[in-house]
């Protein structure tokens, strides 16, 4: 298949993958493993009983397991696709069926948190090695997934110290194989880079999509009726899933009020430009923030096309 995923692998990675939530990443991971052969066997759960039914109906895993117990006997590699704050319970519930040897992951936006919840609650005979798929869209469930999600998108890792390179090696090779590329990179590194190019900007469209809300009372309808491309791309991020990104903010507190900071500092300057009509410092401004736009693009992580690159080829299923 012309995907840009290249050929099916001819020796599986793992013997049994298991996903832990089958949400837009959960099912994504299992569509593209399939599809790859990363895993000779995918075993999917996910605690809503709806989206395990709909999980079946998709044939999206060889087995749908009814509890996180049953789904991790047997897997090589366990994936954690749950929300951020439930990663130690879950670590927790599955830590005394997992086999010596595992490797457990997760795909969660901040890492320091995950890592603090989910390594004291492992055993040691098994290997935890933290990632973070930068890939995503505002949907959300099973069928809002498609196999080319994380297709030339990064993922980072973020190895303890004293993981063997040969695990991480491993869960290197599995999202490599998926068609992401692959950074290594500190925990508190990662939560502080995150912060800035994703929590904030999130933040900040379900602080202007908040407000226009409010005024909307006011304006009858105004708002939603001349809604603007960019008032319409605040609302693309704030439609996000509303569990993930409370859970994302409640775990990367620091680092976010850290970037709330500069950024509000940056606001009250811009604020200072307008009011004394310096308009040589707002088009300096303006000329380099443009200039950022461009170098995503060069870089490969966006196209320049009108619908801002979200107009990707996904797969179709029957419930799209």
């Amino acid at each position: 298949m012309a995907d840009g995923l290249g050929a099916r692998l001819e020796t599986p990675l793992f013997e049994q993958l298991t996903l832990i939530g089958v949400g837009l990443i959960g099912s994504s991971l299992a569509r593209v493993a399939s599809r790859k052969g990363l895993a000779r066997r995918i075993v999917a759960y996910d605690n809503d009983p709806d989206v395990r039914a709909k999980v079946e109906r998709l044939a999206l895993a060889d087995v749908v397991s009814p509890s996180p117990e049953k789904a991790v006997q047997g897997a090589d590699l366990v994936i954690l696709c749950a929300p951020v704050g439930a990663m130690g319970e879950i670590a927790k519930t599955i830590a005394p069926h997992l086999a010596p040897g595992t490797i457990v992951s997760d795909v969660g936006s901040v890492k320091e948190a995950i890592i603090e919840a989910v390594a004291p609650a492992l055993p040691g005979h098994v290997h935890f090695v933290p990632a973070h798929p930068v890939a995503g869209t505002e949907y959300s469930g099973p069928a809002a997934g498609f196999a080319t999600l994380f297709l030339n998108r990064w993922c980072i890792l973020t190895p303890t110290p004293d993981i063997d390179p040969e695990i991480v090696a491993r869960v290197e090779s599995f999202w490599s194989a998926a068609g992401a590329n692959v950074e290594i990179m500190k925990a508190t590194h990662h939560d502080l880079v995150l912060a800035i190019t994703s929590h904030v900007p999130h933040l900040i469209a379900y602080n202007i999509v908040g407000t226009a809300a409010d005024l909307e009372t006011v304006t009858q309808s105004e708002v939603i009726k001349f809604s603007a491309g960019g008032f319409r791309d605040f609302t693309r991020i704030a439609a996000s899933d509303p569990t993930m990104w409370r859970d994302i903010f409640l775990n990367n507190k620091s680092a976010v009020i850290e970037m709330l900071g500069r950024f509000t500092e940056d606001l009250i300057a811009l604020q200072r430009m307008i009011r004394h009509e310096d308009g040589d410092g707002l088009f300096k401004l303006f000329t380099r923030t443009r200039a950022i736009r461009r170098n995503i693009i060069e870089q490969g992580q966006e196209t320049a096309a009108p619908d801002f690159g979200r107009g990707v080829a996904k797969d179709t299923d029957e419930e799209r």
